[in-house]
């Protein structure tokens, strides 16, 4: 029964050791798949620090708390686009303060070819 307790608390660990680690270089930008994956094109190319890893995910974190809930399946309201809109601009003003001279470059980039980076006209 001790064995089973330990290997159960050793996976438990790991699961959320890889969740953290995937956070912080890919996922955890939004509520599923969606939010990995704008993590993943926002970060493209940038090799980020153990420190930033830690800021990102904190980041990242605020940042789902501040989304509104949604419907599965029904379009958002204008009002909530609004505040997702805002919540995501402030996840990417926070990433990139935490980002080095270099790092910022890239992601401007990153960030530029996102099809929700570009703004009309641009």
């Amino acid at each position: 029964m001790k064995r089973i307790f330990i290997a159960l608390t050793v996976l438990a660990l790991a699961s959320v050791a890889g969740t953290t680690q995937l956070s912080a270089q890919g996922g955890g930008g939004g509520r599923g798949m969606g939010g990995a994956r704008m993590m993943e094109m926002m970060l493209k190319d940038i090799t980020l620090t153990d420190a930033q890893k830690v800021k990102v995910d904190s980041i990242n974190a605020e940042m789902q708390k501040s989304m509104p809930q949604m419907t599965p399946g029904e379009p958002p309201a204008p009002e909530m686009r609004e505040k997702m809109m805002a919540a995501r601009q402030k996840q990417q003003t926070d990433i990139r303060a935490v980002l080095t001279d270099e790092q910022k470059v890239i992601f401007d980039k990153n960030i530029a070819n996102m099809p929700m980076g570009r703004r009309p006209g641009e």
